[in-house]
């Protein structure tokens, strides 16, 4: 065999038949049809085909009446993400939430005065003169803040003479429910107190809140912020559950306490993660399923995906395609 048979044997070589899907998009030459044009998802390849089992996940999780966890960092209530978890929250299809201090804050604030597109390049120097904050390409002017100290403050000042008058310390998943009290519709806190879902928020003393909890406590030492008690709540419900399911925006400590809670029963049965983050370096945050099967956070046989990929993009098409009747 000559060079040139040899190298045509080797590009040519014999392939076996494989059965299988069939990679294929969406077909625009007719009218535009929501639910197969998220169905086609599935077929697509890459992190669309991810994000086509993330739709079936969930819709599995809704038939089999799991016990959803929602877990985002609060980038999400910045973005416009927050008005599908308002969906969620408002017609009952997740039982717990899971998120930071600045997903609690952010979302009071949205509901009194609006964050405003901005740019990420704008000048950081310049808009810290104007008294105007960046996210990403969102602007949070501080009145938003400074709105926002005048209604935590009158509601740490309640909460403090409660608790000299019964004893009582109250908890983070407390302060959301008093604050959901206090905000309209438009707010996923206002729709979970109403709907009796807790929102539990670990890292209470980030944030806003946290700046304004060390401007109250410096003035009444006394004040208290039971943590432990929202574990105890947490863990109940994951034990309770008859099964367990985790839908993450992000990483970071949202995901980590959602999974964590979720090793004392050998883990979720299903779970979906949207995020960006990358496994290199180790963190929870970019961690694939199969390494929070390693410690029991996810059932061995349980059916998980992750989708990387920017939630504010992905997650408005999960809900449009699993949780909308």
């Amino acid at each position: 065999m000559d060079k040139i048979e040899g190298a045509k044997e080797k590009i040519l070589r014999k392939s076996e038949e494989i059965d299988g899907v069939h990679v294929k998009g969406y077909d625009f030459s007719g009218p535009l049809e929501i639910g197969k044009f998220i169905e086609a998802y599935k077929s697509t390849g890459f992190q669309a085909s991810n994000l086509g089992k993330a739709v079936d996940i969930a819709k599995k999780m809704r038939k089999e009446k799991v016990t959803i966890f929602l877990g985002f960092t609060s980038n999400m209530i910045s973005s416009g993400v927050r008005e599908s978890i308002v969906h969620l929250v408002k017609n009952k299809m997740v039982h717990a939430i899971v998120t930071t201090a600045g997903g609690v804050e952010e979302d009071i604030i949205k509901s009194k005065m609006p964050f405003i597109l901005g740019d990420f390049r704008l000048n950081g120097a310049e808009l810290r003169k104007k008294g105007i904050n960046r996210i990403g390409n969102i602007l949070a002017p501080n009145s938003r803040y400074i709105e926002f100290e005048k209604i935590f403050h009158k509601l740490l000042n309640e909460l403090d003479d409660e608790q000299k008058k019964t004893g009582k310390i109250t908890t983070p998943t407390e302060i959301a429910y008093r604050l959901g009290l206090l905000a309209d519709e438009t707010s996923m806190l206002y729709w979970a107190a109403k709907n009796n879902i807790p929102v539990f928020c670990p890292g209470i003393t980030d944030g806003a809140i946290g700046d304004n909890i060390f401007f109250f406590k410096s003035e009444h030492p006394e004040f208290k912020l039971d943590v432990s008690e929202d574990v105890m709540k947490l863990e109940d419900m994951v034990l309770d559950a008859k099964l367990t399911g985790a839908i993450i925006l992000g990483g970071s400590l949202p995901k980590h306490h959602i999974m964590n809670a979720n090793m004392m029963r050998e883990g979720t049965k299903y779970a979906i993660y949207i995020n960006t983050s990358v496994e290199g370096d180790g963190s929870d945050s970019g961690a694939l399923p199969e390494e929070a099967k390693s410690w029991g956070k996810q059932s061995a046989g349980g059916e998980t995906v992750k989708v990387e990929a920017d939630a504010t993009i992905v997650f408005p098409l999960l809900v449009a395609g699993a949780f909308v009747d």
